[in-house]
């Protein structure tokens, strides 16, 4: 039997974390299991008297928690779906992969079924000569449980539903998985990072993908233990996120005695593909949703500039975050003779701050205090991101001062529009000013 490829392991990986069935299914299964063990148990222990029930009044407390269980839980699935439609909506249709994972609505689903399952499965066996006492009990802690339960559900939900607290989610995960991934993987000396150019060589093996698709994460440690081992050059062709074709090339091997199918198939299962991006390793797909926000506040439709400068609270420190980081292995620059390591192309500094701020720009100029607030993150970016980056705040700098005296040229407010505040405005501004 063919061992599982670490791409199926990963798209496996995230169905289940998006998958709203199998946690709750669990807690089914385990509130039957649960039920079964309690009537062996109370078969041959002694319960207090305080504690006794009678069978009718067993079955009629088990009757009515097992129906308020499968009510409440409909009433969680209906505020879920009200959610989903706020959400795409309101926020950007990408925010949907992370609710789908979020193990609050799985805990509470379970918990409810859980419940559900527990109380029927010990109502089957209530009988005239034996009730399940304890259990009857445990259920009715179990009823309480599930409502402060729901209460915390709802609560975390109606304040979800501000999209500063969605920027706020998406920046977890840039904070968590963009530092992590980075820093192990900073300082190898045979990974290089840049665009591979051929330079009239032909690879001795070229990976294709079988699938249409997004490339959703790489096995980056998979394949630079395979390129030592097998003393090759392995080149990945295709930036996390981009979307493929099927028979593009995936990676291509450069020296060596060459690869048989074996190799292909085993390098070929280190880069998942599926039908939309992953936060996991593509913190551009974060910057994305947060930019994706913060354009439909700025849409004349909603009209809500104040949300925008939210995002950019946020934004500006995933920026930073991104702009900071050392990457300490080599630069490809094509030169060399390097037979052995792993190129990977990479997102550029200039490519991070060019999505973060283009949109944004564009689509909120008309309002003072989104470009106030875009000029103040600038201004913090340029001071703390490193020396080689500053070129490209300047750059982007430039670009608003353009749009400002485009848009506001012959405007008394130029004075206004012009000068950063971190608050976009109300706050403390700086003495920075355009002239007509």
């Amino acid at each position: 039997m063919r061992p599982m490829s670490w791409a199926t392991r990963f798209r496996l990986q995230q169905y289940v974390r998006g998958s709203l069935w199998v946690l709750p299914l669990l807690g089914g299964v385990l509130g039957v299991v649960l039920g079964e063990v309690d009537v062996l148990v109370e078969q041959s222990a002694h319960v207090p008297v305080s504690l006794t029930y009678s069978s009718s009044t067993a079955s009629t407390v088990l009757s009515a928690i097992v129906g308020a269980m499968a009510a409440l839980t409909g009433f969680v699935v209906t505020v879920t779906v009200l959610v989903v439609q706020m959400a795409t909506g309101t926020f950007s249709a990408r925010y949907m992969r992370l609710w789908y994972r979020d193990r609050m609505l799985k805990a509470s689903l379970a918990l409810l079924i859980g419940t559900l399952a527990f109380s029927f499965a010990l109502l089957r066996r209530v009988e005239s000569n034996f009730v399940p006492n304890l259990g009857v009990s445990i259920a009715g802690v179990l009823v309480i449980v599930s409502l402060l339960f729901f209460l915390v559900f709802l609560d975390r939900y109606l304040h979800r539903l501000r999209p500063v607290a969605v920027a706020v989610l998406v920046a977890g995960y840039v904070y968590r998985d963009f530092v992590r991934d980075e820093a192990a993987l900073a300082g190898a000396p045979d990974i290089f990072w840049g665009v591979f150019e051929r330079g009239g060589k032909q690879p001795a093996l070229v990976v294709r993908s079988s699938t249409p698709g997004a490339i959703q994460a790489i096995d980056v440690r998979g394949l630079l233990r395979w390129a030592r081992a097998h003393e090759q050059l392995v080149v990945i062709r295709h930036s996390i996120g981009d979307f493929v074709p099927a028979g593009a090339e995936l990676i291509e091997i450069y020296g060596g005695s060459g690869a048989g199918e074996r190799d292909e198939r085993k390098l070929g299962g280190m880069v998942a593909l599926g039908a939309e991006r992953t936060i996991e390793q593509d913190p551009a797909f974060a910057i994305r949703i947060m930019v994706d926000i913060a354009d439909h506040a700025l849409s004349p439709a909603v009209n809500d500039p104040t949300t925008a400068v939210q995002v950019l609270d946020h934004l500006g420190e995933v920026l930073r975050l991104i702009g900071k980081v050392d990457i300490s292995g080599q630069r490809w620059n094509g030169q060399g003779n390097v037979q052995c390591g792993l190129v990977i192309p990479v997102r550029r500094w200039e490519d991070y701050l060019a999505l973060g701020t283009t949109e944004i720009r564009e689509y909120g100029y008309a309002a003072i205090q989104v470009m106030r607030r875009m000029r103040a993150m600038l201004d913090e970016l340029r001071e703390e991101v490193r020396p080689e980056h500053r070129p490209a705040v300047e750059d982007e700098l430039a670009r608003l001062d353009a749009t400002v005296l485009r848009h506001f040229g012959d405007s008394a407010d130029l004075d206004r529009a012009s000068i950063p505040d971190a608050q976009g405005i109300g706050g403390r501004t700086g003495p920075r000013a355009l002239s007509r």
